[in-house]
């Protein structure tokens, strides 16, 4: 059976997982969970706090500008997004 909590108008499931933390502070992100999430090794994860809970999520590049992930690319070191490329160039 799964367990659900609520969270700020967010619903959590619970993957009836639990691991622990090594001497060194790692913790293993089980194979299925991975692979259902599709987080690949190297892949970069964000980390997030709300509250007492720790949140992990894959890490996707956004616009500098306006935060938006579709369409970035990089340009001189910043993610930019092509919406905020085309007005910088309109614009001079």
């Amino acid at each position: 059976m799964s367990k659900f909590i609520k969270e700020g108008g967010v619903v959590l499931k619970s993957t009836g997982l639990v691991r622990k933390v090594d001497e060194l502070g790692r913790v293993v992100i089980p194979i299925e969970l991975r692979r259902n999430l599709g987080i690949e090794e190297k892949d970069a994860l964000e980390i997030y706090v709300n509250g007492e809970q720790i949140i992990l999520q894959k890490y996707e590049p956004a616009c500098i500008f306006c935060g938006n992930a579709d369409s970035v690319t990089n340009y001189k070191n910043k993610i930019v997004c092509k919406e905020c490329i085309d007005n910088l160039n309109s614009a001079s």
